[in-house]
């Protein structure tokens, strides 16, 4: 019996200890969710108007003819992989990688230490993943697909729909898809369409990749957040259910060995 007692009481100290690493962890997350999630809505603000004026100018006939809208038939794919940093972050990281599986033969380029864990190259975090890192990525991914080293750059990432909800999918970047945002000749372009085309698309591949990071932390935060809670009600859970068998384990304790001292005195 008193073993019993003595397991129980180490088991609940060691629940004890997990609940308290939850509510840190909890807490980290919630001071940082709100700071997330500014910096990715100034990521899609940006990428959205780059987009605009992208979708304007692709549109234009003259512009059609660049390299970065030319539909290959063969398919050799780059993706951008954002993961991230830590884990304990309920399916945030696995999501990503169970996606991956539908894209077996790619080039990857990781993003995030979990990513860059599991596919190596070098280490890019993506807390703090800056517009001169997307910049640097963004001119090398630009010029390799003019180069056809690939006909099709992805970023594969996670879409945050609220605290509750997020996503993993592939937000592909090339080859441009014209939309229908306006057409080119509503402005004017100096020195033409597809000089301006060709500038601005680097930077608008590294706004979308930007954007794509920042919305990912503010993903993986908000999953962390919603783990740890869950994970703190289910250590108090267990909290509660091992005191009430180590309260009893006690009295039967005391019990027996109030018995065992009245029969001792023959009373």
């Amino acid at each position: 019996m008193g073993a019993d007692i003595k397991q129980l009481r180490t088991r609940i100290k060691s629940v004890d200890s997990t609940l308290h690493l939850t509510k840190a962890m909890g807490l980290v997350a919630s001071s940082k969710i709100r700071k997330a999630t500014d910096a990715m809505n100034k990521g899609k603000a940006y990428a959205d108007a780059l987009g605009e004026m992208i979708g304007r100018l692709a549109n234009s006939e003259e512009c059609r003819k660049t390299p970065y809208m030319t539909q290959r038939d063969t398919d050799r794919t780059c993706l951008v992989v954002v993961a991230g940093d830590r884990g304990l972050a309920g399916g945030y990281n696995a999501n990503i990688f169970r996606l991956l599986r539908q894209y077996p033969d790619v080039e990857i380029i990781p993003i995030g230490k979990r990513a860059c864990d599991r596919f190596g190259g070098d280490l890019r975090h993506a807390e703090h993943y800056t517009y001169a890192d997307a910049m640097a990525l963004a001119q090398s991914l630009c010029q390799r697909f003019c180069g056809e080293e690939f006909d099709r750059v992805g970023v594969v990432c996670t879409r945050y729909h609220s605290m509750m909800s997020q996503e993993a999918y592939v937000n592909w970047l090339l080859p441009l898809v014209p939309e229908n945002r306006g057409r080119a000749e509503d402005a004017i372009f100096e020195p033409d369409a597809p000089t301006v085309l060709n500038a601005v698309i680097p930077e608008y591949i590294a706004g979308m990749i930007l954007s794509c990071v920042k919305e990912s932390f503010a993903s993986e935060v908000a999953a962390r957040r919603v783990a740890m809670d869950s994970a703190g009600k289910n250590a108090q859970e267990m909290i509660d259910r091992l005191g009430l068998e180590y309260n009893r384990a006690r009295q039967s304790a005391i019990t027996q060995e109030i018995t065992e001292i009245v029969a001792g005195s023959g009373v």
